[in-house]
């Protein structure tokens, strides 16, 4: 009987105190906007990279069909559309224009992919205070903010291409070996 005295004592104690220390606890804060934004960036920048570097050098001229741009333009693509959103982002000079149709080379679009996915890294370390700022692109208003939305669904639409065309040299994604 003593037992399940001390046992009930302890539990209404419990009961009763566990109000009072969870209010001592306090919730990690959520990430901010761009913080969320760089997460996904860096996520697909994992794929993106890793698909380039798998692809052989002979494929990066593949085109799925003749009407779409090969492995490596889309690569390129990319590359110019990182440099493109994040120096309007930073309101800056791109960096680094017409890489699609100037490096047809694994190593230079490889290399050009990485320098576009550093330069954003900045764009991508704004306060959110300061992502309410607007400019224009593509003749159309965008907010700072929007622009990095943009460059991140840019991002994984393309990848979506990628993942189409390693399947279709019987290769594996990265996105799927990660399952």
């Amino acid at each position: 009987m003593k037992k399940t005295t001390w046992l009930l004592v302890a539990l209404v104690a419990l009961v009763v105190a566990s109000p009072a220390l969870a209010q001592g606890m306090k919730a990690a804060p959520a990430p901010s906007a761009v913080e969320t934004l760089r997460q996904s960036l860096n996520y697909v920048k994992g794929f993106v990279l890793t698909s380039a570097d798998q692809m052989s050098e002979a494929d990066y001229a593949f085109k799925a069909t003749p009407a779409v741009r090969s492995f490596g333009q889309i690569l390129a693509h990319v590359a110019d559309a990182n440099n493109m959103f994040c120096s309007s982002v930073l309101g800056e000079a791109n960096p680094a224009p017409g890489i699609e149709k100037t490096k047809t080379s694994k190593a230079d679009i490889v290399a050009a992919l990485k320098a576009s996915y550093e330069y954003c890294g900045r764009a991508y370390a704004i306060a959110d205070a300061d992502t309410g700022a607007k400019f224009t692109l593509f003749g159309r208003e965008f907010t700072r903010l929007g622009a990095l939305v943009l460059n991140v669904t840019h991002n994984w639409e393309h990848y979506g291409n990628i993942v189409t065309y390693l399947r279709l040299k019987g290769q594996v994604p990265p996105s799927s070996k990660e399952m």
